[in-house]
Protein backbone atom coordinates (compact mmCIF):
# COMPACT_ATOMS: atom_id res chain seq x y z
CA UNK A 1 0.00 0.00 0.00
CA UNK A 2 1.30 3.44 -0.88
CA UNK A 3 2.66 5.70 1.83
CA UNK A 4 0.92 8.61 0.16
CA UNK A 5 -2.63 9.44 1.22
CA UNK A 6 -4.63 8.64 -1.90
CA UNK A 7 -7.26 11.27 -1.03
CA UNK A 8 -4.64 14.01 -0.67
CA UNK A 9 -4.68 15.24 -4.26
CA UNK A 10 -4.85 18.52 -6.13
CA UNK A 11 -5.24 19.49 -9.78
CA UNK A 12 -1.97 20.92 -11.08
CA UNK A 13 -2.51 22.28 -14.56
CA UNK A 14 -4.94 19.70 -15.87
CA UNK A 15 -3.58 16.67 -14.03
CA UNK A 16 -4.39 15.29 -10.59
CA UNK A 17 -1.27 14.91 -8.46
CA UNK A 18 -0.76 13.72 -4.93
CA UNK A 19 -0.01 16.59 -2.60
CA UNK A 20 3.14 14.98 -1.26
CA UNK A 21 5.64 14.79 -4.11
CA UNK A 22 9.41 14.71 -4.41
CA UNK A 23 12.05 17.35 -5.16
CA UNK A 24 15.15 16.17 -7.01
CA UNK A 25 17.54 18.97 -6.03
CA UNK A 26 19.46 16.92 -3.44
CA UNK A 27 20.33 14.25 -5.99
CA UNK A 28 23.08 16.49 -7.38
CA UNK A 29 26.44 16.86 -5.68
CA UNK A 30 27.34 19.18 -2.77
CA UNK A 31 25.94 22.67 -3.25
CA UNK A 32 23.60 21.23 -5.92
CA UNK A 33 26.65 21.13 -8.20
CA UNK A 34 28.23 18.20 -9.98
CA UNK A 35 27.28 14.53 -9.93
CA UNK A 36 25.89 12.62 -6.93
CA UNK A 37 28.24 10.84 -4.58
CA UNK A 38 26.36 7.60 -5.26
CA UNK A 39 24.83 7.34 -8.73
CA UNK A 40 22.99 4.07 -8.08
CA UNK A 41 21.54 5.38 -4.80
CA UNK A 42 20.15 8.41 -6.64
CA UNK A 43 18.43 6.16 -9.17
CA UNK A 44 17.04 4.04 -6.33
CA UNK A 45 15.48 7.08 -4.63
CA UNK A 46 13.69 8.12 -7.82
CA UNK A 47 12.38 4.63 -8.47
CA UNK A 48 11.25 4.22 -4.87
CA UNK A 49 9.40 7.55 -4.96
CA UNK A 50 7.35 6.41 -7.95
CA UNK A 51 6.86 2.95 -6.41
CA UNK A 52 5.48 4.63 -3.28
CA UNK A 53 2.87 6.52 -5.31
CA UNK A 54 4.59 9.87 -5.93
CA UNK A 55 3.41 11.33 -9.24
CA UNK A 56 4.79 14.89 -8.93
CA UNK A 57 8.57 15.32 -9.26
CA UNK A 58 10.12 18.77 -9.14
CA UNK A 59 13.46 19.32 -10.84
CA UNK A 60 15.54 21.81 -12.82
CA UNK A 61 18.23 21.62 -15.46
CA UNK A 62 20.33 24.02 -13.38
CA UNK A 63 20.60 21.39 -10.63
CA UNK A 64 24.03 19.99 -11.35
CA UNK A 65 23.67 21.48 -13.97
CA UNK A 66 21.82 18.82 -16.01
CA UNK A 67 22.53 16.15 -13.38
CA UNK A 68 19.04 15.62 -11.96
CA UNK A 69 17.35 15.60 -15.37
CA UNK A 70 19.69 12.91 -16.65
CA UNK A 71 19.16 10.85 -13.49
CA UNK A 72 15.38 11.15 -13.81
CA UNK A 73 15.54 10.03 -17.43
CA UNK A 74 17.80 7.08 -16.62
CA UNK A 75 15.73 5.97 -13.64
CA UNK A 76 12.19 6.48 -14.90
CA UNK A 77 11.96 6.72 -18.69
CA UNK A 78 9.73 5.64 -20.30
CA UNK A 79 7.73 7.58 -17.73
CA UNK A 80 4.56 6.34 -15.99
CA UNK A 81 1.46 7.82 -17.58
CA UNK A 82 0.40 9.69 -14.44
CA UNK A 83 3.84 11.14 -13.61
CA UNK A 84 4.06 14.94 -13.76
CA UNK A 85 7.61 16.29 -14.02
CA UNK A 86 7.76 19.98 -13.14
CA UNK A 87 10.90 21.87 -14.11
CA UNK A 88 12.05 25.47 -13.85
CA UNK A 89 14.12 27.85 -15.92
CA UNK A 90 15.47 31.37 -15.47
CA UNK A 91 18.86 30.66 -13.92
CA UNK A 92 22.17 29.09 -14.83
CA UNK A 93 25.23 27.96 -12.91
CA UNK A 94 28.60 29.60 -13.02
CA UNK A 95 31.75 27.48 -13.28
CA UNK A 96 32.20 28.06 -9.54
CA UNK A 97 28.69 26.81 -8.77
CA UNK A 98 27.19 30.28 -8.39
CA UNK A 99 23.52 30.92 -9.27
CA UNK A 100 23.16 33.45 -12.08
CA UNK A 101 20.15 35.00 -13.84
CA UNK A 102 19.32 33.59 -17.28
CA UNK A 103 15.95 34.91 -18.37
CA UNK A 104 16.48 36.66 -21.67
CA UNK A 105 14.23 35.32 -24.44
CA UNK A 106 17.21 33.53 -25.99
CA UNK A 107 18.27 31.95 -22.71
CA UNK A 108 14.73 30.81 -21.91
CA UNK A 109 14.30 29.30 -25.36
CA UNK A 110 17.59 27.43 -25.04
CA UNK A 111 16.62 26.26 -21.55
CA UNK A 112 13.33 24.81 -22.74
CA UNK A 113 15.07 22.90 -25.53
CA UNK A 114 17.75 21.67 -23.09
CA UNK A 115 15.02 20.48 -20.71
CA UNK A 116 13.21 18.62 -23.47
CA UNK A 117 16.41 16.91 -24.62
CA UNK A 118 17.73 16.00 -21.16
CA UNK A 119 14.40 14.65 -19.95
CA UNK A 120 13.65 12.97 -23.30
CA UNK A 121 10.25 14.65 -23.57
CA UNK A 122 8.33 16.15 -26.47
CA UNK A 123 6.58 18.70 -24.26
CA UNK A 124 7.25 20.00 -20.74
CA UNK A 125 4.17 19.56 -18.55
CA UNK A 126 4.86 22.50 -16.20
CA UNK A 127 7.68 25.04 -16.40
CA UNK A 128 8.24 27.42 -13.51
CA UNK A 129 9.86 30.72 -14.41
CA UNK A 130 12.30 31.48 -11.61
CA UNK A 131 12.74 35.22 -11.17
CA UNK A 132 16.34 36.11 -10.36
CA UNK A 133 16.30 39.83 -9.63
CA UNK A 134 17.77 38.67 -6.29
CA UNK A 135 19.14 35.14 -5.95
CA UNK A 136 18.42 35.15 -2.22
CA UNK A 137 14.69 35.85 -2.35
CA UNK A 138 11.87 37.65 -4.16
CA UNK A 139 12.55 41.23 -5.26
CA UNK A 140 10.15 43.59 -7.01
CA UNK A 141 10.43 44.28 -10.73
CA UNK A 142 8.41 43.63 -13.87
CA UNK A 143 8.38 40.04 -15.12
CA UNK A 144 6.56 40.88 -18.35
CA UNK A 145 9.48 40.33 -20.73
CA UNK A 146 10.62 36.87 -19.59
CA UNK A 147 7.09 35.62 -18.97
CA UNK A 148 5.96 36.77 -22.41
CA UNK A 149 8.89 34.85 -23.90
CA UNK A 150 7.89 31.71 -21.98
CA UNK A 151 4.26 32.15 -23.00
CA UNK A 152 5.40 32.19 -26.64
CA UNK A 153 7.13 28.83 -26.12
CA UNK A 154 3.85 27.60 -24.65
CA UNK A 155 2.02 28.76 -27.79
CA UNK A 156 4.56 26.80 -29.84
CA UNK A 157 3.50 23.64 -28.00
CA UNK A 158 6.79 23.09 -26.15
CA UNK A 159 5.34 23.92 -22.73
CA UNK A 160 1.91 22.87 -21.49
CA UNK A 161 1.55 24.92 -18.30
CA UNK A 162 3.43 27.82 -16.67
CA UNK A 163 4.25 28.56 -13.05
CA UNK A 164 6.29 31.18 -11.19
CA UNK A 165 9.08 30.84 -8.63
CA UNK A 166 10.79 33.26 -6.24
CA UNK A 167 8.15 35.94 -6.81
CA UNK A 168 6.27 38.64 -4.93
CA UNK A 169 2.48 38.90 -4.76
CA UNK A 170 2.64 41.85 -7.19
CA UNK A 171 4.59 39.74 -9.68
CA UNK A 172 2.05 36.93 -9.39
CA UNK A 173 -0.72 39.43 -10.18
CA UNK A 174 1.27 40.77 -13.14
CA UNK A 175 1.95 37.26 -14.36
CA UNK A 176 -1.70 36.27 -14.24
CA UNK A 177 -2.52 39.19 -16.54
CA UNK A 178 -0.05 37.84 -19.11
CA UNK A 179 -0.91 34.12 -19.12
CA UNK A 180 -2.52 31.41 -17.03
CA UNK A 181 -0.42 30.57 -13.96
CA UNK A 182 -0.96 27.10 -12.48
CA UNK A 183 1.45 27.21 -9.53
CA UNK A 184 3.68 29.46 -7.45
CA UNK A 185 6.86 28.13 -5.85
CA UNK A 186 8.29 30.21 -3.00
CA UNK A 187 10.00 29.73 0.33
CA UNK A 188 7.47 29.02 3.06
CA UNK A 189 7.72 27.07 6.31
CA UNK A 190 6.90 27.21 10.01
CA UNK A 191 9.26 30.11 10.62
CA UNK A 192 8.86 31.88 7.28
CA UNK A 193 5.16 32.58 6.72
CA UNK A 194 5.33 35.78 4.71
CA UNK A 195 3.19 34.36 1.89
CA UNK A 196 0.12 33.66 4.05
CA UNK A 197 -2.16 36.05 2.18
CA UNK A 198 -0.84 34.92 -1.21
CA UNK A 199 -1.48 31.25 -0.36
CA UNK A 200 -5.08 32.00 0.58
CA UNK A 201 -5.65 34.08 -2.57
CA UNK A 202 -4.26 31.33 -4.78
CA UNK A 203 -6.34 28.70 -2.98
CA UNK A 204 -9.53 30.58 -3.82
CA UNK A 205 -8.61 30.44 -7.50
CA UNK A 206 -7.46 26.81 -7.52
CA UNK A 207 -3.79 27.65 -8.07
CA UNK A 208 -1.17 25.44 -6.43
CA UNK A 209 1.37 26.83 -3.98
CA UNK A 210 4.58 24.81 -3.70
CA UNK A 211 6.73 25.76 -0.70
CA UNK A 212 10.43 24.98 -0.78
CA UNK A 213 12.80 24.70 2.19
CA UNK A 214 10.19 23.21 4.61
CA UNK A 215 12.87 23.17 7.32
CA UNK A 216 14.76 26.29 6.29
CA UNK A 217 16.97 24.90 3.51
CA UNK A 218 20.52 26.20 3.58
CA UNK A 219 19.80 27.80 6.99
CA UNK A 220 17.98 25.02 8.86
CA UNK A 221 15.20 25.96 11.22
CA UNK A 222 16.12 25.52 14.88
CA UNK A 223 12.94 25.20 16.93
CA UNK A 224 12.59 23.61 20.34
CA UNK A 225 8.81 23.71 19.88
CA UNK A 226 9.02 21.69 16.67
CA UNK A 227 11.39 19.19 18.28
CA UNK A 228 9.15 18.80 21.34
CA UNK A 229 6.02 18.27 19.25
CA UNK A 230 7.82 15.72 17.10
CA UNK A 231 8.98 13.80 20.17
CA UNK A 232 5.44 13.72 21.60
CA UNK A 233 4.04 12.43 18.30
CA UNK A 234 6.85 9.88 17.85
CA UNK A 235 7.69 11.58 14.56
CA UNK A 236 10.64 13.43 13.08
CA UNK A 237 10.73 17.25 12.99
CA UNK A 238 10.63 17.03 9.17
CA UNK A 239 7.49 14.89 9.27
CA UNK A 240 5.77 17.36 11.59
CA UNK A 241 6.82 20.34 9.46
CA UNK A 242 5.46 18.63 6.34
CA UNK A 243 2.22 17.63 8.07
CA UNK A 244 1.75 21.24 9.23
CA UNK A 245 2.17 22.46 5.64
CA UNK A 246 -0.37 19.92 4.36
CA UNK A 247 -2.79 21.13 7.01
CA UNK A 248 -2.12 24.82 6.22
CA UNK A 249 -4.07 24.99 2.93
CA UNK A 250 -5.52 22.50 0.44
CA UNK A 251 -3.60 24.00 -2.49
CA UNK A 252 -0.18 23.39 -0.92
CA UNK A 253 1.86 20.75 -2.74
CA UNK A 254 5.03 19.48 -1.11
CA UNK A 255 8.29 18.51 -2.79
CA UNK A 256 10.67 17.47 0.02
CA UNK A 257 14.01 16.31 -1.31
CA UNK A 258 16.44 13.67 -0.16
CA UNK A 259 19.13 11.40 -1.54
CA UNK A 260 18.22 8.55 0.83
CA UNK A 261 15.53 5.91 0.32
CA UNK A 262 15.00 5.63 4.08
CA UNK A 263 14.58 9.38 4.43
CA UNK A 264 12.24 9.42 1.43
CA UNK A 265 9.98 6.87 3.15
CA UNK A 266 10.02 8.94 6.34
CA UNK A 267 8.98 12.06 4.44
CA UNK A 268 6.14 10.31 2.61
CA UNK A 269 4.82 8.99 5.92
CA UNK A 270 4.06 12.60 6.89
CA UNK A 271 0.88 12.28 4.81
CA UNK A 272 -0.50 9.98 7.50
CA UNK A 273 0.47 12.18 10.45
CA UNK A 274 -2.56 13.84 12.02
CA UNK A 275 -2.12 17.10 13.91
CA UNK A 276 -4.71 18.20 16.45
CA UNK A 277 -5.92 21.80 16.53
CA UNK A 278 -3.94 22.35 19.74
CA UNK A 279 -0.75 21.07 18.12
CA UNK A 280 -1.32 23.30 15.10
CA UNK A 281 -1.68 26.34 17.36
CA UNK A 282 1.50 25.37 19.16
CA UNK A 283 3.35 25.08 15.87
CA UNK A 284 1.92 28.35 14.59
CA UNK A 285 3.79 30.06 17.42
CA UNK A 286 7.13 29.08 15.86
CA UNK A 287 6.78 31.89 13.33
CA UNK A 288 6.08 34.45 16.04
CA UNK A 289 9.13 33.25 17.99
CA UNK A 290 11.31 33.48 14.86
CA UNK A 291 10.13 37.04 14.20
CA UNK A 292 10.51 38.00 17.81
Amino acid sequence: MSSVDQSGTFILGDRKVRRLGYGAMQLAGPGVFGPPKDHDAALAVLREAVAQGVNHIDTSDFYGPHVTHLLIREALAPYPGDLMIVTKIGARRGTDGSWLPAFSAEELTQAVHDNLRNLALDVLEVVNLRIMFDAHGPAEGSIEAPLTALAELQRQGLVRHIGLSNVTAAQVAEGRRICKIVCVQNQYNLAHQGDDALIDNLARDGIAYVPFFPLGGFNPLQSSTLSEVAARLDATPMQVALAWLLRRAPNILLIPGTSSVAHLRENLAAADLELSDDVVKELDSVAMAACG
